[in-house]
């Protein structure tokens, strides 16, 4: 069985959306854990409307990676995804990542493409000097739960990231599935996205991008001291 844990802050119609992603995968053997991390107001939901079993708590506002963990301690699966609640996934999601797993034993975690929006966001085969310089693993990556581990309830931004580098630090590998599995709506934390060009002179000192561009360097400069990694 898969655990999909789900942390949800606010956003209930996309919510809606991404369950009816689920509702129509290919792969049955799963349980969502919901875990409402504070919203205002509270989400309500009919949890009998699915034909999957759902559990349903709320904890007050925490952060993602807490409701995260929260949502681990109620699982049962032998296997769990860390869900986005603005994740909208195409039919044979879990079923490809299973069955990624399953042809390489060697592996701890799957991962693949995603789109964000329009915009394709595309992996690259595991490779830990390339994860120490950029993340290219997303939350929503298939586990075994043997090897899930607690996520940073300190970090603000980058969890993902600080999330496979320590699991690579355990010597835990995944593997890359090169296809486009699911779509993260815009509009969701992901919106401070900005294209690599951004992030270099002269773009990065423009009005507007300065103050995010800033942000996103003082987040990194907090994995990087955390995980010993340099600025190159």
């Amino acid at each position: 069985m898969i655990s999909v844990v789900i942390p949800v802050y606010n956003r209930k119609e996309v919510l809606l959306r991404s369950l009816a992603s689920l509702e129509i995968q290919t792969f049955h053997d799963f349980e969502v854990i919901i875990v409402d991390d504070g919203s205002s107001p509270a989400i309500r939901l009919q949890t009998t409307d699915y034909r999957f079993p759902i559990e349903f708590v709320r904890q007050e506002n925490k952060g993602a990676p807490s409701a995260r963990n929260k949502g681990f301690s109620l699982s049962k699966g032998e296997y769990v995804i860390f869900w986005d609640a603005d994740l909208i996934a195409e039919p044979n999601m879990l079923e490809k990542m299973l069955e990624a797993l399953d042809s390489h034993p060697e592996a701890s975690f799957a991962y693949s493409n995603f789109t964000f929006g329009k915009k394709k966001m595309p992996g690259v085969a595991f490779d830990v000097k390339a994860l120490q310089k950029r993340n290219y693993i997303v939350t929503s990556s298939l586990i075994r739960r043997k090897d899930v581990i607690t996520w940073d309830e300190s970090l603000k931004k980058f969890q993902d990231w600080d999330y496979f580098l320590t699991l690579s630090e355990q010597g835990k590998k995944g593997v890359w599935i090169e296809e486009y599995l699911f779509d993260i709506e815009v509009g969701g934390t992901m919106s401070e996205w900005l294209p690599r060009c951004a992030y270099h002179a002269p773009i990065k000192w423009l009005p507007g991008i300065a103050k995010r561009v800033k942000k996103y360097e003082r987040a990194k400069k907090i994995i990087q001291q955390k995980h010993y990694l340099s600025d190159d």
